[in-house]
């Protein structure tokens, strides 16, 4: 029996199960260095950078969660955009981290995913939600926050939910908001939707830039403008429309989540900031209430303690925040399991960098993470509970159950008018309450509360006028003498009237979107001129009026005659 028990300490002291199988796992090392990315004056970073912090600090204090093992973060402040950007991503990669929170900017995140592919270290990024940057082609990028994707999908069902057909699309020509435009074009399309207008910015716009664009966008016929812009410029977008008369009635504004994002982090705005968005609405990436978010919340005054957003106002809380917060947690969960997995933390160099050793950029000292794999495999299958509730990726890599609050701005604060999740569209109930039931597409279930639209009114805008430089339908309409009740030029104008020309203008006035049109008199006013010979000359494709030679669609031609002659 002695001889037994022996032989069983020997063989798990070994590691040697009785089938041969290896059991030994690799002893944790006393702590993993991980990094963060982010600009630290920004509107999300500032927030971010303290969330951080505070969730690093919250599981070094949990034993439970790396079992005695401690995570160092480095935090680089990339401050800077474009080149020199990419510039301090790649100089803090040269450190041994085995994995990266960031970058914030879209625009960094596409240039050093390309780096992360070679060198195996996952970039988990709360506010980089480019739609493409979750393509295969970036697998270590993983988006911890709502991918763009669902948040043009819900722009596009409020569109249509209102009736609205086009839309104008002011966005930063950059990869962030051209792919996001994109994404809002595809979105639309699938509900017989456009954009009818793109209005790009360069990401340093000027505010003489910003009217040129605005004066341009004033001309157009649509009157629902989409913003996917940066938080820099957008407030300026919204000062400029206020001084060009663009923010009164039968305008419709919707922004992506950068305005919510700044209402939340430097709350209370200046007055002439907030007069400028009256009547605006914005998305909000959705987060349900529960405990473990109420206890974050409630800390957040003592983990900004001395800390001020705009002038002497406390530091909101964004939604960037909670999402910054769950990233940590969510590698720190990811991590443990690859210790369990038997992981170990080992770089080797990369034989292609190395070849480049010699050189004054130093690409040689970027090393490859053996287990970056394993990391990432371990980070895509984290199933856990955070402040921003479940923490689950979808076999596509997002997160599950996107949702957003639909938020109408109205004097000095907010007032949520509704949601949206990829569930079940529009609702003025919570979108949890609605995953335990069969989902519901159908019309009459998409449901929003009333909005204070621009102009302090509760009307829904029509969404479109008569374009001042659009091209306009040319219209014949027979000069007549005798029937003139049916259709007579008033004389002395260019104008008709009549019973046929109040039937036409009634059916163009019920359309969706604006048909800019004139009519053009038909006969030389003393004789009836003759309709028949007004239709040859349709399907011939041209007309004599006014002794000019003009060339039309027949379509265009087709109704208006039509309406006209059939009555005569």
């Amino acid at each position: 029996m002695k001889t037994i028990w022996i032989l069983v300490l020997v063989v798990f002291y070994n590691g040697i199960s009785l089938n041969g199988v290896a059991t030994n796992v690799p002893a944790r090392p006393p702590f993993v260095s991980i990094g963060a990315l982010l600009p630290f004056n920004s509107t999300i970073g500032k927030v971010a950078k303290v969330a951080i912090q505070a969730a690093v600090d919250d599981v070094n204090a949990d034993p439970t969660i790396l079992g005695g093992t401690k995570l160092r973060i480095k935090m680089q402040n990339a401050d800077k955009s474009g080149f020199l950007g990419i510039i301090d991503a790649l100089k803090f990669m040269e450190t041994d981290t085995v994995a990266i929170v960031g970058p914030q900017s879209s625009v960094t995140a596409h240039a050093i995913s390309f780096v992360a592919n070679e060198l195996q270290i996952p970039l988990l990024s709360y506010s980089s939600t480019d739609p493409t940057l979750s393509s295969p082609q970036f697998p270590f990028f993983v988006m911890t926050a709502r991918n763009d994707l669902y948040q043009m999908a819900a722009i596009a069902e409020i569109v249509d939910y209102y009736g609205w057909k086009e839309v104008i699309a002011i966005y930063g020509d950059d990869d962030y908001g051209r792919n996001g435009i994109a994404a809002l074009g595809d979105k639309l399309a699938e509900r017989r939707c456009k954009i009818s207008f793109k209005a790009p910015l360069t990401p340093a716009a000027t505010r003489e830039e910003i009217t040129d664009l605005l004066v341009k966008v004033a001309l157009t016929e649509s009157r629902i403008l989409v913003v996917h812009t940066f938080n820099s410029w957008g407030p300026v977008v919204f000062s400029v429309a206020q001084y060009l008369g663009m923010m009164g009635p039968g305008y419709v504004w919707i922004t992506t989540n950068w305005l919510s994002t700044l209402l939340e982090t430097d709350s209370p705005l200046p007055a002439g900031t907030l007069d400028d968005i009256q009547g605006v609405l914005t998305l909000r990436m959705y987060t349900p209430d529960s405990e473990l978010k109420r206890k974050f919340v409630s800390r957040w005054s003592t983990l900004t303690s001395g800390t001020t957003a705009y002038g002497s106002n406390p530091m909101g809380l964004s939604t960037y925040g909670l999402y910054a917060y769950d990233t940590v947690w969510l590698l720190a969960h990811a991590i443990n399991a690859f210790f369990d997995q038997g992981g170990n933390i080992s770089f080797s160099n990369d034989s292609r960098l190395a070849a480049l050793r010699g050189g004054s950029l130093h690409l040689d000292a970027l090393n490859i993470f053996n287990g970056g794999n394993l990391l990432r495999q371990n980070i895509l299958q984290v199933n856990m509970t955070g402040v921003t509730g479940k923490v689950k990726f979808n076999p596509d890599g997002n997160l599950i159950h996107p949702a957003y609050d639909i938020i109408n701005v109205i004097g000095n604060g907010i007032r949520r008018i509704g949601y949206w999740s990829n569930y079940s569209g529009l609702s003025v109930v919570p979108p949890e309450t609605l995953y335990s039931r069969p989902p519901n597409r159908s019309s009459s279930s998409q449901k929003l509360h009333g909005v204070i639209w621009p102009g302090q009114t509760a009307q829904k805008p029509r969404g479109w006028v008569y374009p001042e430089n659009g091209r306009h339908l040319r219209i014949a309409v027979p000069s007549r003498v005798s029937y003139c009740e049916f259709v007579s030029q008033v004389p002395g104008t260019d104008k008709f009237a009549g019973y046929c020309i109040d039937v036409f203008t009634a059916a163009i006035n019920l359309l969706p979107y604006a048909v800019p049109y004139k009519l053009i008199p038909y006969g030389d006013g003393v004789n009836n001129p003759s309709c028949t010979e007004l239709v040859r000359l349709i399907t011939a494709g041209v007309s004599v009026l006014k002794q000019k030679l003009y060339r039309f669609s027949k379509v265009q031609w087709f109704f208006v005659v039509y309406s006209v002659s059939s009555f005569i």
